[in-house]
């Protein structure tokens, strides 16, 4: 995703009004609750997927509280339902390629939901690899320009040095790009520098970007996303939308 294209988003996000981001807070908790089930641990020194949804957490600004809560609650096994990790992709509103990652306890309906969101906005669901081909899993550690003493030079240096793969500098933030296996250790280092993140996660990153010239279809497209996002299954929507 591209600089701006990312801060426009966490913008947005971060934007959003209380019950929305208490919406956010409920994803991030199931995500919190599978780590812990497929992981085996409530350990996150233990359970490297655990700690990387507990960094996800904290870039999101979830308290520290409902962290721990979450976690006590999965480890003692209180939350007896078992979530299912699917993956869904189609095309957007002017063959805007999309993938929707979901934590379901009923495929049949989320299957439908998702479809019904696609249909409903001017797209279509497609089959599974037909738009994933498009994009590559990166971490992606985003940081805002202003939070920060260090310029851009001495930024990258940090991030190559720890193992970075790459990195980009906007008008507002720099983006840090690693190989899905580095990401914690990398994310670590930083942190052990004293950088924080405004997101910090495991991201499905498009290899090119399209744009939407109707203003009408770039509508459905937005109203497309929101649905998705409002939904309580669905974890990620990824997209290459240049908005």
């Amino acid at each position: 995703m591209s600089g701006h294209n990312k801060w426009s988003t966490i913008k947005q996000k971060k934007g959003k009004n209380d019950a929305a981001r208490a919406k956010v807070f409920t994803k991030i908790g199931r995500e919190l609750i599978v780590a812990i089930k497929t992981g085996g641990s409530a350990d996150p020194n233990v359970n490297s997927k655990l700690r990387d949804t507990i960094a996800k957490a904290k870039a999101a600004n979830v308290p520290n509280d409902n962290i721990e809560r979450i976690i006590k609650k999965a480890a003692n096994d209180s939350d007896s339902t078992n979530y299912e990790a699917v993956t869904y992709e189609g095309y957007g509103p002017c063959g805007i390629a999309v993938i929707v990652e979901a934590l379901t306890d009923n495929r049949n309906r989320t299957a439908g939901e998702v479809r019904h969101y696609f249909d409903k906005f001017g797209g279509n669901m497609g089959t599974q690899g037909c738009v994933g081909f498009m994009f590559q899993r990166k971490g992606v550690l985003v940081i805002e320009r202003e939070e920060l003493e260090k310029d851009e030079d001495a930024v990258m240096t940090d991030a190559l040095e720890v193992g970075a793969a790459d990195f980009e500098a906007d008008d507002d933030i720099f983006t840090i790009y690693t190989e899905p296996d580095d990401f914690g250790a990398v994310r670590d280092d930083l942190e052990k520098l004293g950088y924080t993140f405004v997101s910090a996660e495991i991201e499905m990153v498009p290899d090119t970007y399209t744009k939407i010239e109707d203003e009408d279809a770039a509508v459905k497209m937005q109203k497309m996303l929101d649905m998705f996002e409002d939904n309580d299954d669905i974890q990620n929507v990824w997209h290459n939308w240049d908005f």
